[in-house]
């Protein structure tokens, strides 16, 4: 069972574990395949203490043998249209009216409106940041979801372009702790 660890550790990520990480992600569904996540992957010590600072100084984000920083492309949405196309066109997706419509007027994602397109990407990369962390359990790894954290500085920091956006930091690695599961509620409570 997967559990958010918050002590890691020392032992480095071998280059083979890091890749097999990302290609969770890369294999993750997206709103119309348009796979708006884009990573940084930071090993190195010195950036890893700087996160910490972004971080509000939570000290298991220094440790993790690694922290991924999860960002959402907000240039995904220009090629919406053409994606969807080849979508219908190779017969992965059945297109209803809307679609039909928004391709024949040539309509731009911009009339989508930019809080949609925020919201399904950070939908989305909340969807592959959540394919790592399954897979980061199978591995026998340890991780933790970080949105306590200066999004703005960590762009500036890791000069990111302006269109990629810090979701989330993800540090992880080889777990030093063992915590007890937490309370869940029943699943009864959770339907509606």
């Amino acid at each position: 069972m997967r559990r958010s660890i918050r002590r890691f550790a020392p032992a480095e990520l071998d280059r083979n574990t890091i890749e097999q990480l990302l290609e969770a992600a890369r294999l993750a569904p997206s709103a119309s395949n348009l796979q708006t996540w884009r990573f940084r992957v930071i090993t190195a010590p010195g950036e890893k203490k700087q996160l910490r600072t972004f971080a509000f100084n939570q000290r298991f984000v220094e440790e993790a043998s690694a922290v991924i920083v999860c960002c959402a492309d907000l240039l995904s949405f220009k090629d919406r249209l053409k994606t969807t196309m080849q979508l219908i066109t190779v017969g992965k997706v059945r297109p209803n009216l809307e679609m039909l419509l928004r391709m024949a007027r040539g309509s731009s994602d911009q009339e989508l409106g930019e809080e949609r397109q925020i919201l399904n990407a950070a939908i989305n990369v909340a969807i592959a940041v959540e394919h790592i962390v399954l897979r980061a359990t199978e591995l026998g790894l340890g991780t933790c979801w970080v949105r306590a954290f200066d999004a703005a500085a960590v762009a500036e920091y890791l000069s990111l372009p302006q269109y990629a956006i810090p979701l989330a930091l993800l540090p992880v690695g080889y777990p030093a702790e063992k915590p007890p599961p937490r309370p869940r509620r029943d699943v009864n409570d959770i339907l509606i």
